[in-house]
């Protein structure tokens, strides 16, 4: 243990010694995000401090291993004439061609460029990592280009009003083009405009996971596009479609061609699907899908279109609730999009238990998104219940997602320490995949010291007295 600790502090100096911080703000040396960018180095850190900026020229971060972060509340970064007016550089807010770059708690709007993809970030590097971050009237909230050996993870954000009325239907919320893994959760986008979708996503592998994905009041049109096939995960979501959407169907497989890696199997489970339009489907696949499997679903609303539009080779569909008419699926306040379960519902303990995993990834829903931008702990009791969520009574409680421990430093290079002043009972890492690579239990010291882990984005679990705490690691 002694050699560990020195071996650990040595780490933390050299670090220290080599990276960065860069800071960017009205009082600083660097007013604005365009004037540090070609003097960052990789692993470097740059802090954005809280405030409005407005009209900056396009942001290019070309080097690897960087983390760009707000401090002291969330940044707002504007585009403005200069973006819009670029002709020969024009792509967006930031444009990231660096690898391993992490983005964190900063705000893009207003990106509208001259090809009409103007994009909070366009992201042209391999695996970016986004949170807790907002994108709000831009061309393209995120805009991924085709990268190979890519995966791309957001979490925590927002998405709204993305679009382009120059040139409806092309433009999105999100878009992820030509990757090999997309993990979306515990985001909400919502109300794409001009007929765009509120989630595209043509990556091999497709995670969509504890998402609130809605159109509320504006003309958008597929809630969730896939349009390449592949894996997709589409579980624990609260996804809806409201009378002003153009496209009548709110989850399309597959139907631009079956080009991405085989086997083509889309797996839908758990989500409550909302329809308020009085037409609609709720499903379309292309035909030949190799799987279509689809269960312990709500679907509420028209069907007039059919459930599900399309053929699969294997259809395998259970243990869905469904009702034209949302009144039937006793929604807690559906006028106020809250479609949490009251007592008496039919999906209450209807469900069943998919022992199984996906890439790693169970079909058992361990959570339930959280408005907004969050998760909660979905109950564990006798019967699953069908849809995002699982009704609570007094004899139910959540477990409560606690705040109490800190990994330092995080990014690490797979040596690092979790610090807290509680109990800590257990932990659990998890891979990219939902592999659990390293668990313990019983702890005489709070402060713990791993080594050896692979590069990547790690889950921890950190259990202590009943509760749970779930925190990223980075290590590069």
């Amino acid at each position: 243990m002694k050699n560990n600790l020195l071996i650990f502090t040595f780490f933390l100096f050299m670090n220290a010694l080599y990276a960065k911080v860069w800071n960017v703000g009205p009082s600083r040396a660097y007013q604005y995000c365009s004037q540090l960018a070609a003097l960052v180095q990789p692993g470097d850190t740059v802090q954005i401090d809280y405030a409005i900026y407005q009209n900056d020229k396009q942001v290019l971060w070309t080097v690897d291993n960087l983390f760009l972060v707000g401090i002291g509340g969330r940044p707002r970064l504007e585009a403005g004439a200069i973006i819009a007016n670029d002709a020969s550089n024009g792509k967006g807010i930031f444009v990231i061609s660096g690898a391993n770059v992490h983005v964190h708690n900063i705000e893009f709007a207003n990106a509208v460029v001259q090809s009409n993809n103007g994009a909070g970030i366009r992201q042209e590097g391999r695996n970016l990592w986004v949170t807790q971050c907002k994108f709000e009237a831009n061309e393209m909230g995120i805009l991924c280009g085709n990268i190979a050996n890519c995966k791309t993870t957001i979490e925590y954000s927002e998405f709204l009003n993305g679009g382009s009325v120059a040139n409806p239907g092309f433009q999105h919320n999100i878009y992820i083009n030509h990757i090999d893994t997309f993990v979306f959760r515990y985001n909400y986008t919502y109300n794409a405009l001009a007929e765009g979708h509120e989630l595209k996503s043509r990556a091999n592998y497709n995670f969509i996971l504890y998402n609130r994905i809605a159109n509320e009041t504006t003309i958008d049109s597929r809630n969730i596009d896939l349009p390449n096939g592949g894996t997709a995960l589409v579980m624990g979501n609260v996804i809806e479609q409201n009378q002003n959407s153009s496209n009548s169907n709110m989850l399309g497989y597959g139907l631009e061609g079956l080009t991405n890696t085989v086997p083509h199997k889309l797996y839908v489970i758990n989500n409550t699907f909302v329809n308020k339009k009085t037409t609609g489907s709720f499903i379309n696949i292309a035909n030949s899908t190799t799987l279509l499997f689809v269960k312990n679903n709500i679907f509420a609303g028209a069907k007039t279109g059919g459930l599900i539009i399309g053929s699969p080779t294997t259809l395998d569909s259970s243990n869905n609730a469904i009702a034209d008419n949302l009144s039937v699926l006793k929604f807690k306040s559906p006028n106020i999009y809250d479609y949490h379960l009251q007592a008496l519902s039919p999906a209450i303990n209807q469900g069943l238990a998919i022992n199984t995993n996906v890439q790693g990834y169970s079909l058992n829903p361990g959570l339930e998104y959280e408005d907004s931008c969050g998760f909660s702990a979905r109950i564990s009791d006798a019967k699953i219940d069908i849809g995002a969520y699982e009704y609570a009574t007094s004899l139910n409680v959540k477990l409560e997602i606690i705040n109490l421990f800190q990994v330092v430093p995080n990014p690490n290079n797979g040596r690092f320490s979790l610090i807290g002043n509680a109990p800590l009972e257990s932990i659990e890492i998890i891979n990219a995949v939902g592999q659990i690579c390293f668990s313990q239990n019983g702890f005489i010291y709070n402060k713990i010291e791993i080594e050896g882990l692979a590069k990547g984005v790690y889950t921890l679990c950190c259990k202590s007295n009943g509760q749970l705490q779930i925190l990223k690691i980075v290590v590069q």
